[in-house]
Formats: structure tokens, sequence, C-alpha cells
């Protein structure tokens, strides 16, 4: 958080501000976003992973406002030293952490706890043509997502997610950045 005040009328914070130059140790130049998105959801929903594919490539600026989620990100760029690598991070009501994921990048978040709000800023909008979507359990990725939280009955996934593209298809498909 840029600027926070706690006093006796409750708390203020400055979540984002077009100057910032540096998130989280990333450079960001030139970052214009057009659209805020607010979603909800119940312990155990697991979306993504997702992205979408040039021209319309989102960068996202992640916090979860209410509610825990563990959020993961990877880079499907073909020509990037961490091509397929994915990192995650638990986002929280209480952290307060933002998350910025690049351009490039596939996201996804599983909910741990029993109720969650993501809150997230895009650069470029939703297009449904150019959205795709890798299968959340590749074995080829490896991702630890932290299901010894969540039981077996709780994991909620949606069709769509739960029918994505294997790393390797989306490569075959050129689906990649």
């Amino acid at each position: 958080l840029i600027l926070k005040i706690n006093d006796k009328r409750r708390k203020i914070a400055k979540i984002y501000d077009d100057n910032l130059k540096e998130i989280v140790h990333i450079k960001i130049t030139k970052t214009n976003f057009c659209q805020d998105n607010h979603s909800s959801s119940s312990r155990g929903v697991l979306r993504g992973i997702h992205y979408q594919l040039n021209p319309f490539a989102q960068g996202k600026l992640i916090r979860c406002t209410k509610g825990v989620i563990f959020d993961v990100a990877i880079d499907l760029r073909k020509n990037s030293p961490t091509f397929k690598e994915w990192a995650g991070i638990e986002l929280n009501s209480l952290n307060k952490y933002l998350l910025w994921i690049p351009e490039g990048f596939g996201h996804g978040f599983l909910t741990l706890s029993d109720f969650a709000e993501v809150q997230y800023k895009v650069t470029k909008r939703w297009d449904k043509e150019n959205e795709k979507s890798i299968v959340w359990n590749d074995t080829d990725l490896k991702i630890d997502w932290p299901l010894n939280q969540i039981s077996e009955d709780e994991l909620l996934i949606s069709e769509k997610d739960s029918n994505g593209l294997t790393m390797k298809k989306a490569e075959e498909l050129n689906f990649i950045f």
C-alpha cells in the first residue's frame, strides 16, 4: 500500500497511484488501466489459469479485499528465461498485498477462506475470442496448489477451467506469447 492512515475514524489506504513507478520491485512503465473487476468466490473455488492473446494480453494488478486466496502467475512468454515457471502467493485482507501480473502471463487463484472478494485492475478489456485457459493441474507445470487446505469435495472448478488446454497443446496451437 502506498498510503495508510489509521486513526479513531478507522482506516484509509491509497491502493493505486498512477505516479507509482515500482510495485513489488518490478518496474512498470506506461501502464494504463482501463477497467476494474471485482469477483467473489466461496471456499474451494479455483479460477484459471486464464490469459488473453495479443493484442488483448492483459496486465493485472490484483488484491484480495476479503478472505484469503492463493494466487498464481505463470510466464507464458516463450522467449523469456522464466518461460513456464510459476509463482504463487497468499493474498488476503490482512496482509493487503498487491500482485502485479504483466502481459504474457497466465493467472489463477484458489479460495482458501469461506468467502473471498478479489479486485483487480486490467490493462486491456476482456475479449472472448482471444481468451485462453491452461488447465489448472497440468502435470508439466507442477503448480503446488495448497490443496491440503481444501477438502476434495470443496474444490469447485468451472467446466471451462476443467477443460483448459495443457501447456503442451497451447504451445502446439501457438497460443502463447
